[in-house]
């Protein structure tokens, strides 16, 4: 397919002399130039974002009887293996 496509000289001058240095024409490496975009652009949006686990100790930090507004004392105390109320 052909098509008219506008960019900067000093980006044309680049992309021809990096196309001159590889043996290519300048219409192969833009279509590499393409492709790379495309398939990375495709594999991010394919790719679902993940929130990787961020808890204390695996989700075993909070234990039940510890209230959240006791936390900051709870964190400034000696550590004696057990929490102390």
């Amino acid at each position: 397919m052909r098509t008219t496509v506008e960019i900067s000289d000093p980006l044309f001058e680049q992309a021809k002399a990096l196309a001159t240095q590889d043996g290519v024409s300048f219409r192969v490496l833009v279509e590499e130039g393409l492709r790379a975009v495309v398939a990375a652009r495709t594999r991010a949006a394919a790719k679902p974002f993940r929130l990787r686990d961020g808890s204390f100790r695996k989700g075993h930090g909070l234990q039940p009887g510890v209230a959240w507004q006791d936390l900051t004392t709870l964190a400034y105390q000696e550590d004696s293996g057990s929490p102390k109320r």
